[in-house]
């Protein structure tokens, strides 16, 4: 018997069947991509979709979350979020078909062995469900009463009977008075015993609290971006890093802007990345003691155990969503390759805000292969993209930023946004 497969939130943990041909369709989408590729809109006024999934059959698989706006007039599925169900069955590249199908709405999702999983506010829940399926059955309460306040997104992967969870932590950078200036860390970090980290839990289990499952990683302040890497048999994941380093301690606005770095981690179990206690500098190109436990942005100290990034990306530019290329429709420079999701910045200043993008990274035999390049921009008007001021809104300018990622079975990529409630396939047609 064939061992389970799963399709996981941002990442495919097993190759996948591809079709010999991509079907040619409108590149309506104003996205910037490379040459050979083409952006459109599947999807558009779908509130605040975050992760994403594909089934088999290539019906498209959203998690949208109610915190974030509801859906916008002309869907039909109403305010609120929750798992939505998108079909094109005329192959045109649009969703022809968009439903709701259940839960109140979170981050994450994944589908496999007849259940679709969600977060389902601070609970993740499973519903019965086969590929081609318009309505899921009965829900399970696999883990309940996850810890409320601060990062709460709670997306997940799930590996053979193995689910991964993403508990970010309450604060920024665990002061005693969170994001005040010249506040102490709390020393030792209590948090950590239950947040800022990954945890592993039972994923056929139902009726699991927080304290059941095993703190699997840790020091991780906030992991939106979580993926299992085929190629590395290994989970990988993208931390948000913290915030406010000239606010609360002195430092220069121009070093804020930059610093610290985002970080690609992989994981093992029993890693330790150092939060609070340590950030990437970019600067100084290594972990470096943070202010709130008396470091000066270039003293390491305790941070010369932590295990260090893979691979860092500029400040504050939100990685929200991890995608480990397994297909063959895009050409072979990407195969392996790592693709990042960024939801842009608000705290560039006086620097422009940036970010708002998928970037690309090569990866060989499971490691970071040579520099990262932007796959698709575009997200944001140049209004925006020149601010130096926070969020746009939705309101007075049309602007999107990217959130989640995932492969189809032909070897397209799905990303949404969850500011304008937009999703994309992003294909290759060749020259």
């Amino acid at each position: 018997m064939r061992s389970t497969r799963w399709l996981p939130v941002a990442a495919l943990a097993a190759p996948v069947v591809m079709f010999a041909q991509v079907p040619k369709v409108a590149c309506d989408a104003g996205l910037v991509v490379p040459a050979g590729f083409c952006a459109q809109v599947v999807a558009d006024r779908l509130g605040a979709p975050r992760h994403v999934v594909v089934a088999p059959n290539g019906d498209v698989l959203i998690n949208a979350n109610p915190s974030r706006g509801g859906a916008e007039s002309g869907t039909g599925l109403g305010p609120g979020g929750g798992v939505i169900l998108l079909r094109d069955t005329n192959r045109d590249g649009r969703a022809d078909l968009v439903r709701r199908l259940g839960g109140s709405g979170g981050t994450g999702i994944a589908v496999g062995n007849g259940y679709l999983w969600a977060t389902d506010r601070n609970n993740v829940v499973r519903f019965r469900y086969a590929t081609g399926d318009t309505v899921v059955g009965a829900v399970d309460t696999i883990i309940a009463a996850l810890p409320t306040g601060g990062h709460n997104a709670y997306n997940f992967v799930i590996h053979g009977s193995q689910l991964f969870l993403n508990i970010g932590s309450a604060t920024n950078s665990c002061q005693e008075r969170d994001r005040q200036p010249r506040s102490k860390g709390v020393d030792p970090c209590v948090e950590l015993q239950t947040r800022a980290g990954i945890w592993v839990f039972d994923a056929n289990r139902r009726g699991q609290k927080a304290g059941d499952g095993r703190r699997f990683a840790t020091g991780i302040r906030n992991a939106v971006g979580l993926a299992w890497n085929g190629p590395a048999n290994a989970l990988w994941t993208m931390m948000h890093g913290r915030d406010q380093l000239a606010m609360n301690w002195g430092f220069s606005d121009d070093y804020n802007a930059e610093n610290p770095g985002e970080e690609l981690l992989q994981l093992n179990d029993g890693d330790d990345f150092g939060w609070p206690y340590c950030y990437h500098s970019v600067d100084e190109r290594k972990l470096v003691l943070a202010p709130e436990y008396g470091g000066d942005g270039k003293q390491v100290g305790r941070c010369a155990g932590k295990k260090p990034a893979a691979y860092v990306f500029p400040g504050h530019w939100a990685p929200n969503a991890l995608l480990f290329y397994a297909g063959t429709q895009f050409p072979a420079k990407y195969r392996g390759g790592a693709f990042v999701v960024f939801h842009g910045s608000w705290n560039r200043a006086p620097l422009v805000q940036d970010g708002f993008r998928v970037s690309f990274l090569p990866m060989k035999d499971g490691r970071p292969a040579g520099a990262a390049r932007t796959f698709a921009d575009g997200f944001v008007t140049d209004f925006f993209k020149g601010a130096r001021t926070a969020d746009p809104s939705p309101s007075t300018v049309r602007n999107h930023r990217p959130t989640g990622i995932a492969q189809a079975p032909d070897g397209s990529l799905y990303v949404t946004d969850d500011l304008s409630g937009t999703v994309y396939r992003i294909s290759y047609q060749g020259k």
